[in-house]
């Protein structure tokens, strides 16, 4: 008889290129449309409401598509790619150190029986990140350090990636002053900037013990059972376990020390003077170079090791580019404007309530189509707010169904480069994230909804 085979889920390169295919086939079926847009005060293209026509005369895509789209998302999306593979240069150098290995060994002692501690404390910090300044793609430099802990932990990689993914969901999905998502939100809806700040910071005090709780329970399950873990027959993470630690040198506290500066001066650049990914890959360059001369490592032989480091991120790389081409076809097939007027059309036969959930279901399946955060207010807000008073609800609650739709989908969404590059540098198959993330991702899907119904029985405004 013959043996029957077990079913395995592609590899992320296959199901990201199979998602380009279908991008192609959903330009075929819906016909192109758009909104007429005009430039802010900000200098982005806006969406004018009640403006969206057809466009008869739309040139078909050819089916080459899908093979031209990807050099084109991998341009599109050369500045985050570039910033990777010099975090794993940098990141090489700094392991090449020795640093690394004595900090972990420091911090086993101190967290090993209370490993708690370093799970919450690590999804506050990233909550608040994202929250206020709106941080993401910096988050990338923390994805080796969290897996090598959590690994030393006796958890996995999994583990490692949640403390910051579900930081950085909830900062984003409950906001607080997020300049990329919130304040841009209220901005194109007529509303006070940072104005429903109380309830969103009441949220925040819901979603972060929710976002604990589920992490907490994954990683002691992985801790009791090893064999439990979703990526325990995986290929090892690209990312070097810590072997046994040494004392903490002094060497090894000025790399350290070193580091925090950067991060430090990495927080202001961002706040204060407009930094974004040429200038943070710009620094962590600058940082390589210092910690070579700090740890007195030969020229040849950090130049080989940043080769090294930069090099275990091609696939990295890749998998940002594949995802943003998904992103390239539906814009050439100008098939986004479609789906976001089709969906709010929907939206219009609903009560104030069903209509607020409706509005959280819109936003999720948008953030799809486009995972940037202020290129989904620009296009659905305008939609959205004009509709909220159709409809009888508060332009707020428009906007509260919007960071909900557009934060917490951020680590479930393939075409969202930040999640599969921080998959990627971690080793986790997409699908083995899937069947940790989606259960959370009900979770806040349903405490979401009972959140917009509170927000519209109490008049939130």
């Amino acid at each position: 008889m013959a043996r029957r085979r077990s079913f395995r889920v592609p590899h992320t390169l296959v199901l990201l290129f199979l998602m380009i295919v279908a991008a192609l086939v959903l330009t075929y079926v819906l016909p192109a449309g758009r909104y007429e847009r005009v430039e802010n005060e900000h200098g982005r293209m806006q969406v004018v409401a009640g403006t969206f026509e057809r466009i008869p005369d739309a040139p078909r895509l050819s089916p080459l598509t899908v093979f031209t789209a990807v050099p084109r998302g991998l341009a599109a999306a050369s500045e985050i790619i570039f910033f990777v593979f010099i975090i794993g240069g940098a990141f090489a150098v700094l392991r090449s150190t020795g640093a690394v290995d004595a900090f972990l060994g420091a911090a086993l002692r101190r967290l090993g029986h209370k490993p708690i501690w370093l799970i919450l404390g690590g999804v506050i910090v990233f909550m608040a990140g994202s929250s206020t300044i709106g941080m993401a793609e910096e988050y990338l430099p923390f994805v080796p350090i969290l897996v090598a802990l959590a690994l030393a932990l006796g958890y996995d990689t999994v583990t490692g990636v949640g403390i910051v993914t579900i930081g950085y969901a909830v900062g984003y999905g409950v906001a607080t002053i997020n300049p990329f998502t919130v304040l841009i939100a209220q901005d194109v809806a007529g509303l006070p900037p940072a104005s429903g700040l109380g309830y969103r910071l009441v949220l925040t005090a819901v979603f972060v013990p929710l976002g604990v709780h589920h992490l907490w329970r994954y990683a002691r399950r992985v801790k009791a059972d090893p064999s439990s873990s979703l990526v325990a027959d995986a290929p090892p993470p690209p990312i070097e376990r810590p072997g046994t630690a040494g004392a903490v040198t002094r060497t090894h506290t000025l790399v350290l020390l070193t580091l925090v500066a950067a991060l430090a001066l990495l927080i202001v650049g961002l706040t204060r003077w407009g930094w974004y990914l040429v200038e943070m890959s710009a620094l962590f360059l600058a940082l390589a170079l210092v910690f070579v001369l700090i740890a007195r490592i030969p020229a040849d032989r950090a130049a080989a090791t940043f080769g090294e480091g930069a090099a275990e991120l091609t696939v990295t790389a890749l998998l940002i580019g594949f995802a943003r081409a998904i992103q390239v076809v539906l814009d050439d097939g100008q098939v986004i404007d479609t789906i976001v007027h089709g969906l709010s059309v929907l939206l219009q036969s609903l009560g104030p309530s069903l209509a607020a959930v409706g509005m959280l279901v819109v936003q999720s399946l948008t953030n799809f189509l486009i995972p940037s955060g202020s290129g989904q207010a620009y296009v659905t807000m305008p939609i959205m707010a004009p509709l909220a008073d159709v409809i009888g609800l508060s332009r707020q609650v428009a906007v509260l169904a919007f960071q909900f739709g557009d934060g917490f989908t951020n680590i479930l969404v393939p075409t969202n480069p930040v999640i599969i590059g921080m998959l990627a540098m971690a080793g986790i198959p997409f699908d083995r994230w899937l069947r940790f993330v989606v259960p959370f991702m009900l979770k806040v899907w349903a405490v979401g909804a009972v959140a917009l119904v509170v927000a519209v029985w109490v008049g939130y405004s």
